[in-house]
């Protein structure tokens, strides 16, 4: 399936609207018959979550290690900022991918990735901020992802800021969110 896989990359790499990739066109580039496709990966969702699911394993592994800055040796609250700023690296290096999956797609506040990134941070703010209730660390930790939505990124992107300013700010808004203390 790895060449199921740098297909559908490619051809999302070079789209401006993900949209029209189709499962026939994956199946073709691949060399595949499109059933083949759908019994593999069960959706163009599925095939999108699977090939950002591979290239996102390696913040993943480093979130639920030890090593600094992602790991648990590190202190909670710069934990989160380098999770976060983890996470948005990885949307701007993979954003044909991400725009795919989260513009062109539904359910993507629903993904396993999704669902595990937020518990993740969910967690993290509520170690860093004990006076959170579950429902507000867990509220903070959406509210910090949509933050960093490929349509926002993108469209700050179109008006000229820089991968490394948009995580700039991405780590200030970050930090004022988790040092409020809440009521």
């Amino acid at each position: 399936m790895a060449r199921v896989l740098t297909a559908a990359e490619a051809l999302f790499a070079d789209t401006d609207t993900p949209g029209s990739v189709t499962m026939d066109a994956i199946a073709t580039a691949a060399g595949i018959g499109k059933g083949t496709l759908f019994r593999a990966f069960g959706s163009r969702d599925g095939l999108l979550d699977a090939l950002s699911d591979a290239k996102f394993t390696p913040v993943r592994q480093a979130a639920e290690g030890r090593q600094p800055p992602l790991g648990s040796d590190a202190p909670t609250r710069e934990r989160i900022i380098a999770f976060l700023d983890a996470v948005l690296t990885f949307k701007l290096n993979n954003r044909h991918l991400i725009r795919a999956r989260e513009v062109t797609s539904t359910g993507a506040l629903r993904t396993e990735r999704y669902l595990w990134m937020q518990d993740t941070l969910r967690t993290l703010i509520a170690d860093a901020m004990p006076a959170a209730t579950g429902g507000d660390a867990g509220y903070t930790a959406h509210a910090l992802l949509a933050a960093i939505h490929i349509d926002l990124v993108e469209e700050l992107l179109a008006s000229g800021r820089t991968p490394e300013q948009i995580r700039h700010s991405q780590a200030a808004f970050a930090r004022a969110v988790i040092t409020v203390t809440p009521r």
